[in-house]
């Protein structure tokens, strides 16, 4: 039986790059954007799909919650930022959104814990917890930008989720999904990663949300790099119909990192508690594994991370802020250093970190920590003139008419669908 079990997992990893949930299908815009008019020569003489650049603001965090479900009243507007209008792009992953027990990870996905996450993101981002607490409700909804799914995936605990503003979905495209195994034997996703690109007018996105082996003892930082090399290695995208689209991790044109790395700090215990507890961030950043690999490894030459400024986010006691192991434990209780086990690093031109900081939420022993990039995307001149369309009601209409033609045509992919909470 358990060998039927791990056999149907191996195989279901290996299906479906557009096996994910989103609210709407995006095949609709992929055909509209795709017209050939909008390759075609201007009057003037120059041609009409011309570049220029504009400046998107995206917010990208990750956290382990262990295993913890959320609570309807779990506050995360603080975290997120929601009193901040300017933001354009969430991508959010989480680790351990489910227990990494047996059951969970060789049997079905739980997506019932996934769609509460996602029903958490959405009211928090669109504000319709405000309904709950008070009349205000109306007056701030005129006032902010609604926000929508376009792409959210989940192998066992690992979650990646990206909203887009509403008005810059029609010019998402070619989204999908790459899960790569691990964990157990190698390739179970108690460990991994789960991948997410799409393309914003022309301009190339992949997101990977991970988590790598864990492990405090010498030498385990080297299967936690051997984790990321796997990753990039394995996780593949398809090419799209004219085999023009980036098929792996480092081919795209803006790429981030970000997850519970499980990288430690190469210190015997008592000093690194020392150093904690003094907030020398700097003597400790010196024995960060993750530093050491940035600055001298192989695996992630040309990567790059912000200043971290922060204590380090794991591991906490729950629901305190008190570092596990500051009391005496139980014999042969295994006492774990603190350590900044959450992080996110990018690779690539086009993007500008602005903030680099962590959450304070104690829902679990870890902490979110969350960043924010400006970053450039390229748009066809074209695009702009079509913008009105895309936005009126003639576009819904071309939609829905789209939409039944697809399904008779079998062109919308079976694999994806559709939700809305």
């Amino acid at each position: 039986m358990w060998t039927r079990l791990v056999a149907n997992k191996i195989l279901r990893k290996g299906l479906g790059s557009n096996n994910f949930v989103a609210d709407y299908p995006i095949n609709i815009e992929d055909s509209l954007l795709d017209f050939p008019i909008m390759e075609e020569p201007s009057l003037s003489g120059k041609n009409i799909s011309n570049h220029h650049k504009d400046t998107l603001i995206v917010f990208v965090s990750t956290w382990n919650v262990g295993g913890v479900a959320p609570d309807e009243d779990l506050a995360m507007e603080e975290f997120l930022d929601t009193c901040n209008d300017s933001y354009d792009i969430y991508v959010l992953g989480f680790q351990e959104i489910v227990p990494l027990k047996a059951s969970n990870v060789l049997g079905s996905e739980n997506v019932s814990i996934c769609m509460k996450w996602n029903s958490l993101i959405r009211e928090t981002l669109n504000g319709n917890r405000d309904r709950r607490q008070g009349s205000d409700y109306e007056k701030k909804r005129m006032h902010r930008r609604e926000f929508c799914c376009v792409v959210s995936k989940q192998m066992v605990g690992i979650l990646i989720t990206v909203w887009v503003r509403s008005d810059l979905r029609p010019y998402i495209s070619h989204p999908s999904v790459s899960c790569v195994g691990c964990g157990v034997m190698g390739c179970l996703g108690n460990k991994g990663s789960v991948s997410v690109r799409f393309q914003l007018h022309e301009t190339s996105f992949c997101f990977v949300c991970t988590h790598l082996a864990s492990g405090g003892r010498e030498g385990d930082e080297k299967c936690r790099t051997s984790n990321v090399a796997e990753i990039l290695s394995r996780t593949t995208f398809p090419r799209g119909p004219l085999l023009n689209l980036p098929r792996k991790v480092l081919d795209h044109d803006r790429v981030i990192l970000l997850g519970d790395l499980n990288y430690r700090i190469s210190l015997p215990e008592a000093t690194t508690r020392e150093l904690v507890d003094r907030k020398e961030w700097d003597a400790l950043l010196d024995k960060d594994q993750l530093r050491m690999e940035l600055t001298h490894g192989d695996v992630l030459q040309g990567w790059h991370e912000g200043k971290i400024t922060f204590a380090p986010t794991y591991k906490y006691i729950p629901n305190s802020d008190l570092y596990y192991g500051c009391f005496q434990g139980k014999k042969g209780e295994k006492r774990r250093s603190p350590a900044w086990c959450d992080r996110i690093i990018w690779c690539g031109k086009g993007l500008t970190q602005h903030l680099y900081t962590r959450g304070e939420s104690r829902l679990s022993d870890h902490r979110p920590v969350k960043t924010l990039f400006t970053v450039e995307v390229r748009v066809l001149r074209t695009l702009r003139g079509l913008r009105s369309l895309f936005l009126s009601e003639r576009f819904d209409q071309l939609a829905s008419q789209f939409e039944v033609s697809s399904k008779d045509d079998g062109l919308l992919c079976k694999g994806r669908s559709s939700f809305q909470i």
